[in-house]
């Protein structure tokens, strides 16, 4: 399903963004913020690394797998940091935050940050764009008329259901984000250049390698081999669950725009994402994913930052007769799943 709703923006649309961007700046939320940057550092990875003292003290029980399933909590908490360091909301310097991704998506998640910010980055350019987003490219799911229509096979019989199939595919995120890790760092053009462009590739390779080393050793030597395999599924499992429902009601079910739609930046950011209310709660389990707006217009704004700009975006968008999408956690997953019913509707017919 393509979108053929949006609109050309007015023709002072130029200067739309930078008076949004000079009222943000007036309110000081550009700021860094590194006492709450440390203090949430210290508390996500003083869990994380406790949740994995636990599973060594623990041993060889069953009471491994509620332990599986509170470490892909943490394991995503890290993840998200290392979000916030590929958008240089901890440091303003390339150089610390690559410290930080690397060791916070290569060693301690099994993901590679160079790969995830150059795929990511192509994302923020052109969200929901399908021919441009690599997250709505077509894959094991697909998001446009288009791409359901293109299929063939098991593909196919996939598409036809995919709303049904989408949280239990879900389960095996973690593992295809392991896989494409391994393959960007290793593919290679057919004429010998790089598929991806990675910048320390020798560092992320090492460290990816020390991560499987030291996770499956842990894992070996404080279990039975039929425990450490059913506590990594569950792990894994949970893991690429918890991604997946944290980035799924970012953009999914929003319009897609297409190569005629002529928009700007503040339109092309805004009519695409979707923010989700619940709290602070939610802010905490989503990462502050949840304010997606404020984070595609200014992604490099700290993460404790994005709650207060929500209001001051908001009614800009008021202004200027911009639609703001905003709903709770459960609507934005029924609007992604019904979008995803909707794209397969054609191939239900046939």
């Amino acid at each position: 399903m393509t979108s053929s709703t949006l609109t050309a923006p007015p023709a002072r649309r130029g200067s739309d963004y930078a008076r949004l961007s000079r009222r943000v700046a007036a309110a000081g939320l550009f700021d860094r913020r590194p006492g709450r940057y440390a203090a949430r550092i210290g508390i996500t990875l003083g869990a994380f690394l406790a949740g994995w003292a636990a599973v060594v003290a623990v041993g060889d029980s069953w009471w491994q797998l509620p332990l599986a399933a509170l470490m892909a909590v943490a394991t995503t908490q890290v993840a998200f940091l290392g979000h916030d360091a590929g958008h240089r909301q901890m440091f303003r310097r390339r150089g610390p935050s690559e410290v930080a991704g690397l060791v916070a998506g290569n060693l301690a998640v099994g993901l590679s940050y160079g790969w995830w910010v150059d795929k990511h980055n192509r994302h923020h350019a052109n969200p929901n764009h399908a021919d441009e987003d690599p997250d709505v490219g077509a894959g094991a799911l697909v998001w446009t008329y288009e791409q359901a229509t293109a299929t063939r096979g098991a593909s196919r019989w996939m598409a036809r259901r995919q709303a049904w199939l989408f949280f239990p595919l879900l389960l095996l995120e973690g593992l295809a984000l392991h896989v494409a890790s391994v393959r960007a760092l290793v593919g290679r053009e057919p004429d010998g250049r790089w598929r991806t462009p990675v910048r320390h590739r020798a560092v992320e390779g090492l460290l990816l390698l020390a991560h499987a080393v030291g996770y499956l050793g842990l894992l070996f030597a404080v279990m039975s081999p039929g425990r450490a395999l059913l506590f990594a599924a569950v792990h894994q499992g949970l893991w690429g669950l918890y991604m997946g429902c944290a980035f799924a009601p970012n953009h999914k079910g929003m319009p897609m725009p297409t190569e005629e739609d002529d928009l700007d930046f503040l339109r092309k950011q805004v009519l695409t994402s979707r923010n989700v209310r619940g709290g602070r709660f939610v802010d905490v389990a989503l990462g502050a994913l949840n304010y997606q707006i404020e984070h595609h217009l200014f992604p490099n704004m700290p993460r404790a930052s994005l709650r207060r700009a929500r209001p001051i975006v908001r009614a800009y968008c008021a202004e200027q007769g911009i639609p703001y999408a905003e709903t709770g956690l459960v609507e934005s997953y029924r609007q992604a799943l019904a979008h995803l019913h909707e794209v397969g509707r054609p191939l239900r017919r046939g």
